[in-house]
């Protein structure tokens, strides 16, 4: 029997998990396809996708397309003769065209369980929205974002402290096994997808950094979802006068640290070893770990140390 030929598509970290995994089960793809090199750090070096890194360590041939939709890459990708496309977390979309090469599909295991979560960011918008559980789904791809139909899901539950980067952790190590365990299927072409429900759509549109601008009006509950799910990036940020202040960390305050009649959202009412209390839109939120620029990451209450805080008002 011919051995399978597939090929990988993925860029970010989270689909490192699943390369390897097809390489530990003997399906060593073909050919990788990744996002090009793209400038990175305060150097603006010249930086590669986890993927291609790894792909590169197991010797896989690497592709780096700008787009999917031009004839000579469509023609390189139909010369490798694909029985099955794996797709996670590309970043690009795939044309028609590229869809109907495999004459065993395209696959794409999802960091959601769809249709909740459709889009570039479910596992930030998970917990942005205060979600209890999420997980991956896998799916056969469309033309649509998203909306093709399921082969399998499986869950996990959202950790109450949980920042976005440790769940994410978990759900490329689940989306890999949760493949792997489907992989003998796809490839013979006996399981059958089942359409997405009509209700309960929802979508994770792309993050920008404006999105990790904390307005002090909303409630502490809801910036701190926000300061997890924007962990490691884009990271949650305010001012301090004047200058960036960025926060990896924080928690629900107590109600009985306010003392102000007219309470002021970003006011700091307590600055000590606790942390830095801080008065929102609706309750007390503790900042734990905060940033300034140029400086490394440091607990809030070695901040408080060094110089007078209470009374500023954060983001003025």
């Amino acid at each position: 029997m011919k051995a399978a030929r597939i090929i990988f598509a993925g860029s970010p970290a989270f689909a490192t998990p699943t390369l390897q995994m097809l390489c530990d089960r003997g399906h060593r793809p073909v050919a990788v396809l990744t996002q090009p090199d793209r400038p990175a750090g305060r150097g603006r070096h010249l930086s590669s996708s986890p993927v291609k890194q790894l792909a590169l360590e197991l010797d896989i041939p690497v592709l780096q397309p700008a787009t999917l939709k031009t004839e000579a890459t469509q023609a390189e990708l139909r010369a490798l003769e694909p029985d099955l496309l794996v797709v996670v977390a590309y970043g690009l979309l795939l044309p028609p065209a590229v869809l109907g090469i495999p004459p065993r599909g395209c696959v794409n295991l999802h960091a959601s369980i769809l249709p909740r979560w459709r889009g570039a960011a479910p596992i930030q918008a998970a917990i942005l929205a205060g979600d209890r559980e999420t997980g991956v789904s896998i799916m056969a791809m469309e033309a649509g974002l998203d909306t093709g139909a399921v082969y399998d899901c499986a869950r996990l539950a959202i950790d109450a402290q949980e920042t976005a980067g440790e769940l994410e952790q978990r759900l490329a190590t689940l989306g890999a096994a949760t493949l792997s365990a489907l992989l003998d299927g796809l490839l013979a072409g006996s399981l059958q997808a089942e359409p997405q429900a009509a209700e309960g759509i929802s979508h994770a549109g792309r993050i920008s950094k404006a999105d990790a601008r904390i307005d002090w009006r909303q409630s502490a509950d809801r910036i701190a979802r926000q300061i997890r799910a924007y962990n490691p990036w884009p990271v949650a940020e305010t001012t301090l006068g004047g200058q960036q202040l960025r926060c990896f960390a924080a928690r629900l305050g107590s109600s009985a640290k306010t003392g102000d009649a007219q309470p002021v959202p970003g006011r700091i009412l307590a600055a000590g070893s606790e942390g830095i209390s801080v008065q929102t839109g609706e309750g007390i939120l503790d900042l734990l770990t905060v940033q300034l620029p140029g400086k490394q990451k440091l607990a809030a209450a070695d901040l408080a140390r060094s110089r007078t805080l209470a009374g500023t008002v954060l983001g003025a």
